[in-house]
């Protein structure tokens, strides 16, 4: 071999070589750059924040969010995001969707109605489920009524009631949405129990076994005074954009506590989380990115705490320079938090704190239980929504109605008002009603009322819209924006409305309890709750990235209890009993009288066979019964007599059963 080919063959190999190691690092780097990619884009946190309320109470907030890179870009299989939610989504064309599961009502009164935790999750009881579309106009009716039997199915609940066109409406601007492709319903008399928490707590990386969820134990939640799980789900998967984020599901799970630990004269109750949930943290999921527990003390909390420092300073004669746990004249906690985050002040009011806590540190051999101890007794109350809303029903009977909607101003409506003049003060409320279709609501008969004076409704109605109902067809829907004055006390608004029949078969097990009308939604669009806090890193936290958000004020009406005119439905069966009760005492009575009269004849009978037989052969057979050592019976009658006797007994049966025929067919 020529000694050039040779080593032009060594050259090709050591090429191709170096080709192949380029090939295979740079596949391995491409690999574990995309890793890196998915690791970074999917993301899970968990985080609790726990408020101590007025009336004695503890507010536990659990807060969870999962995040899906868009499929276009990373693929369709995920490591953290639960596949069930995103075969929900692309299979109905979610765009966005709301799904809450309640027991109870919030008490805006005690627990407050003005901060972006009730507005958020302060939700009606029952049942309520809102879902958007990214479908075809005509396709949004089939999209909702698949998703209610998947959610059905998948939350183990009797979602799938929604599918009917009398349980659902579609809401023109009452929400944040502009495609008209939205639609809203709820089932108030839907009972909450563990059925529906546990599918929900398996959409988690970790569920409850491990992290911040472990402290979702069934009995310290389900005895609780308020509890609501929520799920809301964003997605842009169908955008073609190259700014969409993928799939955003977040999980919450709002509870209203009782502390049981009182300590002294001090009127607010000491608590721990283990006294609360009945269990510790071992440390915080493997699969999220943050686990945190912050504890808020409201404005007017921090407000009460300034004062008593400043008692405290004047009367020590001293300057308390640090604001520390030490140096706390109200509180104590027993860890030291990891970070103070201060809501940014304004020149009317105080801001609220939150002391944040990382779970991060701990682990089953140091258990994570934070707790808080007051040292002095203390009174404060939560800020209230602009207006106390209060709904309830006017007159009496089975025949007529009217529904009340009655607003009372309250200490916020003092609040510095947006989008108004200086010469004007106008106070907007947004209503937004579903009536049942048997609940027959004029709309004509609208009443607006101010200060207890009846107002022209032209003036005080900015915008209406109205959807009559149809029998058994779709529900009476009413989307209204008031008008109101700044200085308005109280305000009123009545609608009359007639009371419909429904058919037998469409009355629930239990008609006598009443019918249930369901929320009213009021939003006040002139009022924004955000919190704004003085630390620009709070962004990238899910849930203080939730509290800066501006939301407009949101409150829910009670459940309206309608009594309507329902049958006897114990009628048939009173029916049934006393004409079964009636024939069987004739029948009875017939057939032993039948019976008695069958067995004299054949008495008779047998004595005239015997009295024929003469007395010589009656003797013989006496004698040959005694010998046989059988009882001696008398002769019996010949087949014939018997026959007579058996055609009788049929025919008087007949008889007797055509007169009973006739009787129930012609009177009845």
């Amino acid at each position: 071999m020529h000694p050039f080919s040779k080593g032009s063959d060594q050259m090709s190999r050591f090429k191709s070589a170096f080709l192949c190691f380029f090939l295979l690092f740079s596949a391995s780097e491409s690999l574990s750059s995309c890793q890196d990619i998915v690791r970074v884009s999917e993301e899970f946190t968990e985080a609790l924040l726990l408020r101590p309320l007025p009336d004695r109470k503890v507010l536990a907030h659990f807060h969870f969010q999962s995040t899906a890179p868009p499929s276009r870009t990373y693929g369709r299989h995920h490591h953290l995001f639960p596949k069930s939610i995103y075969q929900l989504v692309h299979k109905f064309k979610v765009r966005e969707m709301e799904l809450s599961f309640t027991q109870g009502s919030w008490n805006y009164e005690r627990w407050g109605g003005y901060d972006p935790i009730s507005n958020s999750n302060a939700k009606p009881p029952g049942v309520e489920l809102w879902a958007d579309f990214d479908v075809p106009q005509h396709q949004v009716e089939d999209s909702w009524k698949n998703l209610t039997h998947a959610l059905s199915g998948l939350f183990c609940a009797s979602i799938n009631f929604l599918e009917q066109s009398t349980s659902y409406s579609a809401p023109q601007w009452s929400f944040q949405s502009f495609s008209g492709k939205l639609r809203y319903g709820t089932l108030p008399r839907e009972a909450v129990c563990t059925e529906n928490l546990t599918p929900w707590l398996k959409l988690l990386p970790c569920r409850d076994k491990a992290g911040l969820s472990s402290l979702m134990d069934r009995p310290s939640i389900y005895r609780s005074y308020y509890h609501s799980q929520r799920l809301h789900l964003r997605s842009d998967e169908f955008d073609t954009s190259k700014t969409s984020t993928g799939i955003v599901l977040e999980q919450t799970l709002t509870v209203v506590l009782q502390p049981n630990t009182f300590s002294g004269k001090i009127s607010q109750p000491s608590w721990s989380l283990s006294s609360l949930f009945g269990r510790k943290v071992g440390g915080k999921c493997s699969l999220s990115n943050s686990s945190n527990v912050y504890v808020q003390f409201e404005q007017s909390l921090v407000s009460k705490v300034k004062e008593l420092r400043e008692k405290m300073e004047s009367s020590k004669n001293e300057i308390l320079i640090h604001e520390g746990l030490e140096n706390n004249p109200l509180f104590e906690l027993s860890l030291p938090p990891k970070r103070i985050i201060k809501e940014v002040e304004n020149l009317k009011k105080d801001g609220s704190i939150l002391y944040e806590f990382s779970v991060e540190d701990y682990d089953e051999s140091e258990l994570f239980d934070l707790g808080l101890s007051w040292k002095v007794p203390v009174f404060w109350s939560c800020q209230q929504a602009p207006l106390h809303i209060s709904r309830f029903l006017l007159g009496s009977g089975n025949e007529r109605g009217a529904i009340a909607i009655s607003m009372k101003s309250t200490e916020s409506n003092n609040v510095e008002k947006a989008g108004h003049d200086d010469k004007e003060c106008w106070l907007r409320v947004g209503i937004f009603q579903v009536v049942p279709w048997y609940v027959k609501v004029y709309y004509h008969t609208l009443e607006v009322f101010l200060d207890g004076e009846s107002q022209h409704t032209v003036d005080n109605v900015e915008k209406i819209h109205v959807s009559p109902s149809e029998d058994k067809v779709s529900p009476g829907v009413m989307e209204i924006i008031l008008r109101l004055p700044c200085s308005v006390s109280t305000a009123a608004l009545t609608l009359e409305f007639d009371k419909g029949f429904l058919h037998i078969d469409e009355y629930p097990p239990d008609a006598n309890q009443g019918f249930d009308i369901p929320s009213a939604v009021v939003r006040f669009n002139n009022f924004l709750t955000n919190i704004s806090f003085d630390d620009n890193s709070v962004k990238r936290v899910p849930i203080l990235s939730k509290l800066e958000e501006n939301i407009p004020v949101l409150s829910y009406t009670e459940v309206l209890l309608v009594p309507l005119t329902t049958p006897d439905f114990s009628m048939p069966y009173n029916v049934i009993t006393i004409t079964c009760t009636v024939f069987a005492l004739y029948f009875g009575s017939l057939l032993n009288a039948l019976r008695r009269r069958v067995g004299e004849e054949e008495r008779l009978l047998r004595d005239k066979a015997a009295k024929k037989m003469g007395p010589l052969m009656l003797m013989l057979s006496k004698l040959s019964a005694k010998l046989r050592r059988k009882q001696w019976e008398p002769p019996k009658p010949s087949s014939s007599q018997k026959s007579v006797i058996n055609y009788k007994l049929i025919l008087k049966v007949l008889l007797v059963a055509g007169i009973a025929f006739a009787w129930q067919y012609y009177f009845q």
